[in-house]
C-alpha cells in the first residue's frame, strides 16, 4: 500500500474516473481537480463531444463522493485563454493549423496542475491518458498505451523529464473495453458516456465563425489561385481553410480541387490537384525529446503528423537545440503546418516538434 498522494484530473468523463479509481485502489490519497478553463455553461454550449461543460463537473464531483475523494474546481479561464485560445486564432491568423488540445495539456494540465499539485502535497498528478510512464534507469521514458486503438502519446510528446517523473497513467495497461467495465462495476454515473472529441470551445466545429465571434474581425476574401498562379475564384476568408480540405471551396472543376497552401500576406489560397498535397520533407521547431537528451546524427524512425495517422518511416536529423528534419520513405499527403509531428521507436516515444 503506498501512502502517497495523488491529484486526480477528473474531466467528468469514464477514463479518468476509472483512474481515479485505480490510484485508490493502489492504496494513494487521492484528491479529485477538475479546471475551469471557459464559460460553456450556457445551453448551446452544452454538448456530450466536448468536455468541461457544467454536467462534466458535476460527474466528476459524483464520482469523487462516490471514491471518498475531495473535489475541487480550479479556476483557469484566464490562463487558458491567453495560452491555448488566444494562440488558437493567431495560428490561423498566421496560415497554420493548431492543435489547441496539445497546447492545453502542456501549458495547463500538466504544467499549472502539476504546481497546484505541489501546493497540495501530491507526489503525482494522473489523467485518465492512454499512455505509460516509465524509467529505464537513465531517463523517463512516454511510451503508447497498451491500447492501439486509444494511444494518446502523440498529444503528450512534450513532456519534460521532471514532468514525467511525477505523472503516472494508470490506464496506459488497460484497452478501452475493460475501464468501461470497471466504470460499470463501481456504478460510476458516466459508465457509458461517450468520449469528447470536439474542441471544448468549439462545440459545434465551426472554427471560422468562433474566431470572428472572438475577435469582432471579418477576414476579408481573396483569390484561389491554382499552383501556376492562375484566379481560380475567390475564397471566404482565409480562416476558413485547412490544407488537404475539398468540400465547400465553391469551385466547379473537371477535376477534384484541393487546398494545398495558404499565401496570408497576399490573402490567397492556392488550390491543387491530390498529387500535389504529397512532400516528403518538414522542419519542426519547438522541439522537445524524451527517449533521448539530443539526436547526435541521423536516425532512422517512424513519424505521426497527424492524431489519427500510421506512423510512417522516416530519417531525422536533428539540425540544433531547436529544430528538426524530418525526410520521409515515401512522400506523405497534407502535411500541415501547425500540427506536431511526433517520433516512435516501436513503442516509445522519442520526441516531437511543431511543424513549420
Amino acid at each position: 500500500m503506498s501512502n502517497q498522494k495523488a491529484l486526480i484530473a477528473m474531466s467528468g468523463g469514464v477514463d479518468s474516473s476509472v483512474a481515479a479509481f485505480l490510484m485508490k485502489e493502489r492504496g494513494y490519497e487521492c484528491i479529485g481537480a477538475t479546471m475551469k478553463l471557459h464559460d460553456n455553461t450556457k445551453e448551446d454550449m452544452e454538448n456530450e463531444k466536448t468536455c468541461c461543460s457544467l454536467s462534466d463537473v458535476e460527474d466528476a464531483k459524483a464520482v469523487s463522493y462516490k471514491l471518498h475523494m475531495p473535489y475541487y474546481v480550479f479556476n483557469y479561464k484566464d490562463q487558458f485563454e491567453k495560452a491555448v485560445i488566444s494562440k488558437f486564432i493567431s495560428s490561423y491568423e498566421s496560415g497554420a493549423t493548431p492543435n489547441p488540445c496539445i497546447d492545453c495539456n502542456r501549458f495547463l494540465k500538466f504544467n499549472l496542475l502539476l504546481n497546484r499539485a505541489k501546493e497540495l502535497y501530491c507526489d503525482y498528478v494522473i489523467t485518465g491518458h492512454y499512455a505509460r510512464v516509465e524509467f529505464n534507469g537513465e531517463r523517463y521514458i512516454l511510451k503508447k498505451g497498451m491500447d492501439e486503438t486509444k494511444d494518446q502519446s502523440y498529444v503528450l510528446y512534450f513532456l519534460s523529464q521532471s514532468q514525467l517523473s511525477r505523472i503516472q497513467f494508470p490506464l496506459g495497461e488497460y484497452r478501452k473495453s475493460e475501464i468501461r467495465k470497471i466504470a460499470e462495476e463501481n456504478g460510476f454515473v458516466n459508465a457509458a458516456k461517450k468520449d469528447s472529441q470536439d474542441i471544448c470551445f468549439v462545440p459545434d466545429g465551426d472554427y471560422a465563425k468562433f474566431i470572428e465571434n472572438y475577435t469582432g474581425k471579418r477576414y476579408e476574401a481573396g483569390d484561389f489561385v491554382s499552383t501556376n498562379g492562375e484566379v481560380l475564384g475567390k475564397h471566404k476568408g482565409i480562416i476558413r481553410y485547412t490544407i488537404g480540405q475539398r468540400k465547400g471551396l465553391g469551385i466547379s472543376s473537371d477535376k477534384p480541387l484541393y487546398v494545398c497552401s495558404k499565401n496570408v500576406e497576399e490573402n490567397t489560397v492556392t488550390l491543387g490537384s491530390s498529387e500535389s498535397l504529397f512532400t516528403s520533407e518538414i522542419i519542426a521547431d519547438d522541439i522537445n525529446l524524451i527517449s533521448v537528451a539530443s539526436i547526435e546524427s541521423p536516425i532512422h524512425v517512424k513519424a505521426k503528423t497527424r492524431y489519427n495517422m500510421k506512423e510512417q518511416p522516416c530519417t531525422v536529423t536533428q539540425l540544433d537545440e531547436n529544430h528538426l528534419k524530418i525526410v520521409f520513405d515515401e512522400p506523405q499527403r497534407a502535411i500541415t503546418k501547425g500540427q506536431a509531428v511526433v517520433l516512435y521507436d516501436g513503442d516509445i516515444i522519442v520526441g516531437g516538434g511543431t511543424i513549420k
